[in-house]
């Protein structure tokens, strides 16, 4: 079965969140949410706390098909300053694995050097950080094993992209419907 880690850091923007854990979820997709903080309690950018599944040093991320980084202010600037993501990050790279991020945080992904010969998206006025990528005008860029987003509302867009290319574009599709998108 896919497992997803999905990274929860102090000032992560709430909708971009929860809405690609709730809509992996709902698809019997593995969603595990992971703490970079010292507790398992993390505040959102407007102030909402999420208990995450457990701190980032309880996994070993092994057993993952996808990491999604979330973006929101702060919290991209402080997914960016873990060294231990950073290495989790490079690894599913090289591995080939699956990374996706939403708003800002695909500047963690470009400043890390994994957009390099790939088109990307993200929050106006952070294009500068997607460095090496092609930046793109859409809502969701999917390149390869590299899955962006612009910001909050493109959350839906995102979490069905994620479905699609974890569990089929036809399983994208019904949950779309069952949403009332």
């Amino acid at each position: 079965m896919d497992k997803v880690y999905v990274f929860f850091a102090e000032g992560f923007e709430e909708i971009e969140a929860l809405t690609v854990v709730d809509m992996l979820r709902r698809v019997k997709i593995e969603t595990v949410m992971v703490s970079v903080t010292d507790t398992t309690a993390v505040t959102g950018a407007h102030g909402i706390k999420v208990e995450t599944d457990g701190l980032f040093t309880d996994f070993t991320y092994e057993d993952g098909k996808m990491l999604v980084l979330p973006g929101g202010m702060p919290g991209t600037n402080h997914l960016m300053a873990h060294k231990g993501l950073k290495e989790v990050l490079l690894s599913y790279h090289e591995s080939k694995k699956y990374l996706a991020a939403i708003c800002a945080a695909p500047s963690v992904l470009g400043e890390n050097g994994l957009l390099s010969g790939r088109h990307a998206t993200c929050y106006p006025g952070f294009e500068e950080k997607l460095t090496g990528a092609e930046v793109m005008p859409d809502a969701v860029v999917i390149d390869g094993t590299v899955i962006t987003s612009r910001g909050m509302g493109t959350a839906i867009p995102f979490g069905a992209a994620l479905v699609s290319v974890l569990a089929g574009e036809e399983t994208a599709e019904e949950l779309l419907k069952k949403i009332v998108y």
